[in-house]
């Protein structure tokens, strides 16, 4: 019988194998499982750092108190609804945008470095541009506004026109993410499908929905993906541009959960919120990813 150090020295493929994923197992397991299970450790104590008391088991108080929140769940509404308002916009500008870049310009540089601009700015500082943007007093907006005749509006002040300035800052910021990922899935696509298209008599139009759309698929189930999950964390630019207000019209389940953990110092019930959103992303990528099993297997 060989022992593990005789396995070592002369190890088969799968041995090996378990040897150089190793690693990157222990790594996975620092950096993911042990926050997630000190995220969902925490939730079932009653952790105020302000009280000076320390922590005390708290068992499933957290969750019911979640429950019964009004700001929990106005927060998860005005993330859901940022989500369903910005994923389907920044697909459709990043489509557009990767499109274009698509394009067989001469000089393909400059249009593909105009997609990462946005991309490369910090969500904060987009924030900050587009908070400048709808500014009451000397913003751009209410500058052409008023070129036009019209009255200066206070855009972050009012829930509608706060709510609809933060989503076409998240799309302006997104989309060229979005455009990236479609614009590598474009180029993956065999020009001679096209060339066979037009063949029959195939417009441009009947080639978009007929080949592009098709094997751009993959690439647009993807982007959703990361896009999904990212809007669910949303927390930069709705936070610089109106800090959720006003009132908590804007405010996003990020921010409750900041506002819970950072400003009143009540880590448990934060990380009972936190536990909430982990959910709420691990649900909508599962049914993503369901998705596209259903797709593999038609």
């Amino acid at each position: 019988m060989t022992s593990w150090f005789d396995r070592l020295r002369d190890p088969s493929e799968k041995t090996l194998g378990v040897i150089l994923l190793a690693p990157a197992f222990a790594l996975l397991a620092l950096i993911v499982v042990y926050p997630i299970g000190k995220l969902f450790y925490n939730s079932f104590f009653d952790m105020r750092l302000s009280g000076g008391q320390g922590s005390k088991w708290a068992g499933w108080q957290n969750y019911a108190d979640m429950i019964k929140d009004g700001a929990f769940w106005e927060a998860t509404w005005n993330t859901v609804l940022i989500t369903v308002v910005t994923v389907p916009g920044a697909l459709l500008v990043g489509l557009g945008l990767a499109l274009l870049a698509n394009l067989p310009f001469k000089r393909q540089w400059p249009v593909r470095l105009a997609l990462l601009l946005p991309w490369a700015l910090p969500l904060a500082f987009a924030g900050l541009i587009w908070a400048w943007f709808f500014h009451t007093e000397y913003g751009f907006i209410n500058d052409v506004w008023m070129r036009f005749g019209g009255e200066p509006q206070m855009w972050l002040l009012s829930p509608v026109s706060a709510f609809t300035a933060i989503c076409i800052a998240i799309i302006w910021k997104s989309s060229s993410f979005m455009a990236l990922i479609l614009l590598a899935g474009l180029q993956m696509i065999p020009k001679s499908l096209y060339e066979a298209a037009e063949v029959d008599g195939a417009s441009r139009w009947q080639q978009f929905w007929q080949i592009t759309i098709p094997m751009l698929m993959p690439s647009i189930v993807v982007a959703l993906i990361f896009r999904t999950i990212t809007a669910l964390q949303t927390f930069d630019i709705p936070y610089t541009m109106t800090k959720g207000g006003p009132g908590n019209a804007t405010e996003t389940l990020a921010m409750y959960i900041h506002k819970t953990t950072i400003d009143y110092l009540d880590v448990g019930f934060g990380s009972t919120l936190a536990v909430g959103m982990f959910v709420l992303s691990l649900v909508l990528t599962a049914v993503y990813l369901r998705h596209i099993s259903r797709q593999e297997s038609a």
